[in-house]
């Protein structure tokens, strides 16, 4: 037997099924016609957004990362509850406008943007995070091409990362950013060829669940970036501090304390550079926000005995729930906390993999846990599904059909 991550507490049940927003998972299934199939509360987005916004400093502006969950209802459901967008892609930029999301509250950024992605920027008038200086150079010709004044913040590349952070996005070499020693120039630079600069994009790593150790990051991240501001001569409208905050997918993780990370930031913007005493900051955030407001649900089509081991083997998988079989990002494969939809909160009565469709070992989405006796026909539930979740698995793998999803919100019907 080995140990899996705790259900969210957002989840209850009801006559033993298990309840998302207000309805048993089967009903989820009967809306939504077949499994498999994620369903986001929005509810649950709704009152992580609210925490959020009740323990950070006044003013501090709330970004949503849609590379996290760009459902496209999803997105539209957020849009009023937040301050800016940031996208990846220009598909995700096209779903963020269509949204209705303000042009001016959308950045863009990511290695290896096409001309024809900065066009699409500079036209829709969103700010382009610039990532290298070929790239802001790509940005100033297209702009005067168009005849359009680019919007551009820099990307840094921090010589620091989050300690203990799942994954790093700076210190040392890395494909994203501008290198630290190299952005007061850069900076300079776009400002004198005439582009509108919208100031800092510093991001040194994401998925961690110590708030010590992001007080420390953001303390360190306003501290370059005034000093950044000062050898460039030039204010930064916006420091975007980038996110971070994980959620706790496995045993052992404690939720991250986002009380704590609020207070200490109130803190360091109380005593920031004297350069950066008119510059806004924002925390741009995916995975905390959207993270524990989703569940996978996946029907099991196989009960069957291996040399004395059981498996069940559900219509889903990895090509929908890469990250649940361990296979995004982690060192060490552990378990996602997963149950049985129709005996939710029952007594484990033996142990179990839980596998998906697909002609790979690599399709392992629970391994060997204790849960209640299922059978074919039955529901598993995976948790934690609400960010990184379809749209960055594999869903073409070997031609089995994409996951159903459906967005419950309560003012309205679900939307798929």
């Amino acid at each position: 037997m080995k140990p899996m991550g705790s259900v969210p507490a957002d989840y209850a049940a009801r006559d033993g099924m298990l309840l998302i927003a207000g309805r048993s998972a089967g009903q989820w299934i009967a809306e939504a016609g077949d499994t498999p199939l994620f369903v986001y509360d929005m509810a649950v987005v709704r009152a992580r957004i609210a925490r959020l916004r009740a323990a950070l400093p006044a003013g501090i502006g709330v970004h949503y990362a849609v590379k996290a969950n760009p459902f496209p209802p999803l997105i539209a459901a957020i849009r009023p509850l937040v301050d800016g967008m940031d996208v990846a892609s220009a598909g995700e930029l096209a779903r963020v406008i269509e949204a209705g999301m303000a042009a001016a509250d959308i950045s863009f950024a990511g290695p290896g943007k096409r001309d024809r992605e900065i066009e699409a920027a500079i036209a829709a008038g969103a700010t382009i995070n610039l990532e290298s200086e070929a790239e802001a150079r790509r940005a100033l010709a297209i702009g005067e091409r168009l005849g359009i004044r680019p919007r551009l913040a820099v990307r840094v590349n921090p010589d620091f990362e989050i300690r203990g952070s799942g994954m790093r996005m700076g210190g040392g070499a890395r494909p994203f950013g501008v290198d630290a020693a190299r952005a007061a120039p850069l900076i300079a630079e776009i400002a004198a060829a005439g582009a509108e600069w919208r100031g800092l994009h510093i991001f040194a790593g994401s998925q961690a669940l110590d708030a010590a150790a992001i007080a420390e990051t953001q303390a360190a991240t306003v501290a370059l970036a005034g000093a950044l501001a000062e050898a460039a001569g030039l204010v930064p409208p916006l420091v975007n501090l980038g996110g971070g905050f994980g959620i706790p997918y496995f045993p052992g993780e404690r939720p991250l304390d986002v009380e704590a990370v609020g207070a200490a930031l109130g803190e360091t913007l109380a005593a920031r550079p004297a350069m950066l005493a008119d510059t806004g900051f924002a925390i741009e955030l995916g995975r905390w926000l959207v993270g524990e407001a989703g569940v996978y649900l996946t029907r099991i089509v196989d009960r069957k005995e291996s040399h004395g081991e059981t498996f069940l083997v559900t219509d889903g998988g990895l090509h929908h729930q890469l990250a649940a079989s361990g296979n995004f990002g982690t060192v060490v494969r552990r378990n996602y906390p997963v149950a049985v939809a129709d005996r939710f909160g029952a007594p484990p009565e033996e142990v179990a993999s839980v596998v998906g469709c697909l002609c790979t070992p690599l399709d392992l989405l629970a391994n060997k846990v204790e849960l209640p006796r299922a059978e074919a026909g039955d529901v598993i539930a995976i948790f934690m599904a609400g960010a990184y979740g379809a749209t960055a698995s594999p869903q073409a793998f070997l031609g089995h059909p994409p996951a159903r999803e459906i967005l419950a919100d309560a003012p309205n019907r679900p939307q798929s």
